[in-house]
């Protein structure tokens, strides 16, 4: 079984409006973490599923995290305008390229969602975007975390 590195868990991670968080913050509950880019078509795609399965759990103890892999400084505006036309409603970051590659486990491919359970095990990990089963693949794999 793969856990979450302590320094992932413990790394302060910038939010979009400029707060921090770190993924220790969300012990003892499921974590959803979505790697993503304003750029990214099948991200696009994927966003609606997932904001449907995340309303699902919305009274259970599953987080969802959204992080882009872009630089905050050359694209603040663009991923902004994203989130705003998306809707997305996860709790929304910045990925720097270290704890990106981290996550992603080496793979430079977006999306990209782990799933990660409440004792800090992944779960599920996969990458890219399959129309219409991402949704139903996410709230398996949170139903799997969550037992």
């Amino acid at each position: 079984m793969t856990f979450l590195p302590d320094r992932v868990r413990d790394r302060r991670i910038r939010t979009l409006d400029g707060k921090t968080f770190r993924l220790a913050d969300f012990e003892g509950k499921v974590l959803v973490i979505n790697l993503w880019a304003s750029w990214c078509g099948p991200c696009r795609k994927e966003i609606p599923e997932y904001e449907n399965v995340r309303k699902d759990y919305l009274s259970r103890d599953v987080k969802f995290i959204a992080l882009t892999v872009e630089d905050p400084a050359a694209s603040a505006a663009r991923v902004n305008r994203f989130v705003r036309e998306t809707n997305f409603g996860f709790l929304l970051g910045w990925a720097d390229s270290e704890l990106a590659d981290t996550l992603a486990n080496g793979r430079h491919e977006i999306p990209q969602t782990l799933v990660i359970a409440a004792d800090g095990s992944i779960v599920n990990h996969w990458a890219g975007y399959a129309r219409g089963q991402n949704g139903n693949r996410l709230r398996a794999a949170i139903e799997n975390a969550l037992r």
